[in-house]
């Protein structure tokens, strides 16, 4: 029965247009935030204590965010659409012979692609074919306890030139990929546990930060390179990208590099969610690990 309901409802999605998407999205932001207060609870006070904001700031900013990541969610929907139309009506980009040029370096390189819960990330998740079209391109994922979503989730995400790996299974993978060379794409801002983490300051805070991306980045010779796609007005988004980092030619040994590599990325994020706060997905528990000396203490 779940997995009748689920299927019709991506049947239901994916004949939807990007009005109605956007407009269900919002919808389904309102209702997370009127049925799930513990979630509320988490976001406003992460919002309050991490930017300094009083409790009715707080809870405006949280509440454009829940309805920021409703469209997100079903932008999932969407995802598989993008196309050249898509990038001539709906992106906007500040100086796109630039960029241009700063994608024109994943011909011949291997590239970890670094991303963020920010703004229209599944929308990215499609328009990664567009802006490495010579690569083979990989997005990494985390699996979620229910198979059967996961299955439509992975369905909904692929792409005839994007394939989607599971977290658990990506090492070997993700190798194979950047040595053909190929462009392997995660998103690095959530909690993780503290075997796959460095501690790294986040927004005014110590959190653990998933290094496997700056692992497989360094045992790839791979480029390094933030991207988050961010919502501008109703209708369009902007890309935002950093100059990328060359994990080949890190100075130190292998845990300086890492830390480097982890702290570049971090960083990254935590720009863009200073931009733009409202996009972020403020009710996930981004600082839920803590560092082994915090725990003793």
């Amino acid at each position: 029965m779940r997995r009748i309901l689920y299927e019709t409802l991506a049947a239901l999605g994916q004949n939807a247009d990007f009005p109605r998407v956007q407009t269900l999205g919002v919808g389904i932001g309102k209702l997370i935030w009127n049925v799930v207060p513990s979630r509320r609870k988490l976001a406003v006070a992460a919002i309050s204590e991490r930017l300094g904001l009083d409790a009715p700031q707080a809870t405006a900013l949280a509440r454009s965010s829940f309805q920021h990541n409703g469209r997100s969610f079903l932008e999932i929907f969407l995802s598989r659409k993008v196309d050249w139309r898509f990038v001539r009506d709906r992106l906007l980009v500040d100086d796109p012979a630039h960029m241009q040029r700063t994608f024109n370096l994943l011909r011949d390189r291997a590239c970890v692609i670094t991303s963020a819960h920010m703004g229209g990330w599944e929308m990215l998740a499609g328009l990664l074919h567009l802006l490495a079209p010579q690569q083979h391109c990989q997005v990494v994922v985390k699996a979620t306890h229910d198979r059967d979503l996961y299955a439509l989730i992975k369905r909904l995400r692929g792409h005839s030139t994007v394939h989607i790996v599971e977290h658990e299974q990506a090492v070997q993978k993700v190798l194979r990929n950047l040595r053909k060379p190929g462009t392997s794409a995660f998103l690095v801002d959530h909690n993780c546990r503290r075997e796959e983490a460095v501690f790294l300051p986040f927004l005014g805070r110590m959190a653990a930060v998933n290094v496997g991306p700056a692992l497989l980045a360094l045992r790839g010779k791979a480029l390094v390179m933030p991207v988050f796609l961010l919502r501008e007005d109703p209708d369009r988004y902007r890309l935002i990208y950093q100059e990328p980092l060359d994990a080949g030619q890190l100075p130190g040994d292998r845990h300086e590099k890492i830390h480097t590599l982890a702290s570049f990325y971090t960083k990254a994020v935590e720009r863009v969610v200073l931009q733009y706060p409202e996009q972020w997905f403020w009710m996930h528990r981004r600082w839920k690990t803590r560092p082994g000396e915090e725990l003793a203490g």
